[in-house]
């Protein structure tokens, strides 16, 4: 048995679904456990690049079963489009499978995701506008509608007949838009539930049937710690718990069934949306990053906010998840520069804090602390072996493996899969890599 979780380290965008590429490239099942269609994985292959919003990355090879845990919200058309396109690149969704538990986003779960970001304005949380938030609200709040009610047409007359009266008098009384047609929703999501019918399981029990077999089984986590309800930039964060313990709960999965965690952290930090970001960079260094890096993104295109590596919340999210080996990503990108900082304190009324407060006023006050590296300035892109990285190079990869205290196992260098660095602390991961 051999079970392994990827997490993001970050505010997410940490090159994810390239660490999820190479390790499936062994694994006999992969599970998307939380999120919606608001994360994204990019992965470059020799056929092309392919972008996955609610498929996880798996599909891609064909001895992978590949399982959307009950932990996501399915926009259905979305996922009905998402299948479309990846046929018609000729990939074989036979091995897909959806958890009959998982949350549906409905019609007005995006229209209440974008009313409530106007309403906010200057507090908006900078949401992608896809409904997640409200739909997880619903989920919490028992108002939920699940894939499994899209196969019974009597159990989703009967969620409607509850949701709807609900949602049309908020939409009208707070928002004052225009009310929703229940027929019209339930003819489009019983014709979507057929189409989607051959594809749902009890996914829960596929998994456990996988571990106890013996398979080995990836759980591609999306987005990331630093946006976790919990433990995140709160109120600046996603729906879902995007950790390692999160991700046990929406792959169905027990904790003690996990072998690794597996951390990905960006060579520098990004994030999306409104919130607190300390080492965040407003000057043309950020604007080269950003460039180089192409922090646009996956979902929505838009720029990513670009600053230095915050080894402070990376230790902080590396002890909150567990995290047993890291991946260290995208590390070409800082290539070109002479000076490299890292943010490794923060520094707050006098006060040094050991790891990001709680409160989003605290957080404001926070003044990064930083540490001046010597850059290399010579291309890495590419390079495969660790021998052959310049010495300033090593040492920041050193500086890093110290702040977050976890061994780095790899470091991408480039987007595609063999621009890879597979370093002596790979350890038990090497058993999951792919081929050279």
């Amino acid at each position: 048995m051999s079970v392994s979780i990827i997490i993001g380290g970050q505010w997410g965008d940490e090159a994810k679904g390239k660490v999820t590429d190479l390790l499936t490239s062994r694994a006999q099942m992969a599970i998307r456990p939380n999120g919606s269609t608001n994360a994204g994985h990019t992965v470059v292959t020799d056929q092309g690049t392919f972008k996955f919003h609610l498929i996880p990355s798996g599909i891609l090879y064909p001895h992978c079963v590949c399982v959307i845990g009950a932990g996501v919200a399915i926009n259905p058309a979305e996922l009905l489009n998402e299948m479309a396109e990846l046929r018609q690149r000729g990939l074989d969704l036979s091995r897909l499978y959806i958890s009959d538990r998982a949350n549906v986003i409905m019609p007005y779960h995006p229209i209440l995701d974008r009313l409530e970001e106007e309403r906010r304005g200057a507090q908006s949380v900078g949401t992608t506008l896809k409904g997640n938030g409200p739909a997880y609200t619903d989920k919490v709040g028992r108002l939920g509608i699940r894939v499994a009610d899209l196969l019974e047409e009597s159990a989703l007359i009967e969620r409607l007949r509850l949701a709807i009266p609900a949602k049309n008098v908020i939409l009208g009384s707070l928002y004052n838009a225009e009310p929703l047609d229940a027929s019209e929703i339930l003819e489009q999501y019983v014709a979507m539930g057929e189409l989607l019918a051959p594809h749902v399981r009890q996914a829960e029990v596929l998994v456990q049937d996988a571990i106890a077999a013996g398979q080995t089984v990836l759980i591609e986590g999306a987005q990331a710690s630093m946006l976790d309800l919990d433990y995140g930039t709160y109120p600046y964060v996603t729906s879902t718990t995007p950790t390692a313990a999160g991700a046990c709960q929406g792959a169905g999965v027990g904790p003690t069934q996990v072998d690794q965690v597996i951390g990905v952290y960006k060579a520098y930090t990004t994030r999306v949306g409104a919130g607190p970001f300390p080492s965040e960079l407003h000057d043309a260094a950020g604007e080269r990053l950003r460039e180089r890096g192409d922090e646009y993104g996956t979902t929505t295109g838009r720029p990513r906010r670009v600053g230095w590596f915050d080894a402070v919340a990376a230790r902080y999210t590396a002890r909150l998840n567990g995290v047993t080996q890291v991946a260290l990503t995208k590390f070409d990108v800082l290539d070109e520069l002479a000076e490299i900082p890292i943010c490794v304190g923060y520094r707050s009324d006098g006060d040094q804090l050991v790891a990001p407060p709680a409160t989003i006023e605290a957080y404001e006050r926070v003044q990064p602390v930083y540490e001046i590296l010597p850059g290399w300035r010579q291309s890495t892109a590419s390079l495969r072996d660790e021998s052959a990285l310049p010495p300033a190079a090593r040492r920041y990869v050193e500086r890093i493996q110290e702040l977050l205290g976890v061994p780095i196992a790899l470091i991408g260098t480039g987007p595609h899969r063999d621009q890879t660095i597979w370093r002596a602390d790979a350890r038990r991961l090497t058993a999951a890599r792919a081929s050279d």
